[in-house]
């Protein structure tokens, strides 16, 4: 959409917009913005996207919990995000991250991370013939919250990481993602559960980013969702500050 990084958002004019409309111009100052510092995707928020997001956030079609819960399930694709935490190691191929979520009240984090020097553990890889899998997997589910008084909200929990090493010959499109997650919750669900934490494969300095992220309670809100797009509020603790996820729908 040409020219649309110059235009003004006033509330007057983003009243006469579409909601189609309003998401296609989301996704064009996003577009290939997702590889971004933090500080540059802060800059980006602040200055165009609130304002979009905030027009929006009052078109929501699903006004309760309940009917979010069909909508959400399936797989997507995370175009752009400030999530701080979510590049835990370096490496990860924007193109092949990956969100999940199953009709069983479990979903996962997924993403290939290609092999880097900046890597520690991944530098006996010399020449570089694997990549790196990585899926978080969580519980998700509805809760009543009291602040103030008593309302619904997203409960999610940490449930497990899972790792593989995979030559870089093999894809990770997205079906290549839901067949390793829905082999993952067969563990997951079976008598005999993996550790939560990787324990092998990694080094010490790892090992404790991952304990961090697994003991998190981390928040989420849908601003925006509907069968195709999400717009995403989250956290990864309670007082921490809110980060803006844009989702597309994959499958």
């Amino acid at each position: 959409m040409a020219g649309v990084a110059n235009r003004k958002f006033t509330p007057e004019r983003l009243a006469g917009t579409s909601t189609e409309e309003l998401k296609k111009i989301i996704l064009s100052l996003t577009e290939g913005r997702e590889g971004d510092k933090s500080a540059k995707k802060a800059q980006l928020l602040k200055q165009q996207l609130m304002p979009l997001f905030d027009a929006l956030s009052d078109r929501n079609p699903a006004q309760t919990l309940e009917a979010e819960m069909p909508l959400v399930q399936g797989v997507w694709k995370s175009v752009w995000s400030t999530i701080p935490f979510q590049d835990i190691v370096p490496g990860r191929s924007l193109d092949q991250s990956y969100q999940i979520f199953a009709d069983n009240g479990y979903y996962a984090n997924l993403a290939r991370y290609q092999f880097s020097q900046k890597i520690p553990f991944l530098r006996w890889f010399a020449k570089g013939l694997l990549n790196y899998d990585l899926m978080i997997i969580q519980t998700y589910g509805i809760s009543d919250r009291t602040d103030g008084e008593t309302q619904q909200a997203w409960d999610i929990e940490n449930a497990g990481i899972r790792q593989r090493f995979r030559l870089k010959a093999i894809p990770f499109n997205p079906q290549a993602a839901k067949a390793w997650y829905e082999k993952a919750m067969v563990k997951q669900l079976g008598k005999s559960k993996a550790p939560a934490i990787p324990t092998t494969g990694i080094d010490r300095s790892t090992a404790k980013r991952y304990e961090g992220v697994y003991k998190a309670k981390p928040k989420l809100e849908h601003l925006y969702i509907d069968r195709d797009f999400r717009l995403v509020k989250s956290s990864r603790e309670e007082k921490q500050r809110p980060s803006y996820t844009i989702a597309t729908r994959l499958i």
